[in-house]
């Protein structure tokens, strides 16, 4: 189940995956999270080709649904552990916005950490992974190569993450 929420993130109701991914669009709340290396080069994951959403395309590190009665911090460090096998990490808030897609409506709530880490894809939730530099990025936008989402988000926090460094 999923929670249902405000503009604001107060959660009003709850209702399954499917309803929230149907023509209802009811707003729903989602984590993401960037991982930008020392040197400034953004890791992306390459979602599994069983994804029913943009199959074998790159996106951001670490993203997923909160579910109902979890916290944000709680579904940004249960998604990082099940996708990478990542735990010990300093998120730091970037923001928070609303997409809408043609099939869902999220509540995005973006964070970034900064390090060298070791990554493990799960290879269930991601085929692959690896660090981007910013020509890489620049030459893979509008290609479909990306998700729609990522590249909306990397477009808007760009300098950000580089001034996390």
């Amino acid at each position: 189940m999923l929670p249902i929420v405000e503009p604001d993130g107060n959660v009003v109701a709850q209702a399954p995956r499917s309803y929230c991914h149907g023509p209802h669009k009811p707003l729903h709340p989602v984590i993401h999270l960037h991982i930008v290396d020392r040197q400034g080069n953004l890791y992306l994951q390459k979602r599994s080709m069983t994804k029913k959403l943009l199959p074998g395309r790159w996106d951001t590190a670490v993203g997923g649904h909160i579910s109902y009665g979890e916290s944000v911090q709680e579904a940004l460090f249960r998604e990082a552990g099940e996708e990478l096998g990542f735990f010990d990490f300093n998120p730091i808030e970037l923001d928070r916005y609303t997409f809408e897609s043609d099939v869902d409506k999220e509540l995005v709530f973006v964070f970034a950490a900064v390090g060298n880490f070791r990554l493990q894809p799960d290879n269930n939730e991601v085929s692959e992974g690896k660090y981007w530099t910013a020509e890489d990025l620049a030459e893979a936008i509008g290609k479909g190569v990306l998700t729609p989402n990522f590249e909306l988000e990397y477009s808007k926090y760009k300098d950000k993450l580089i001034s996390l460094l």
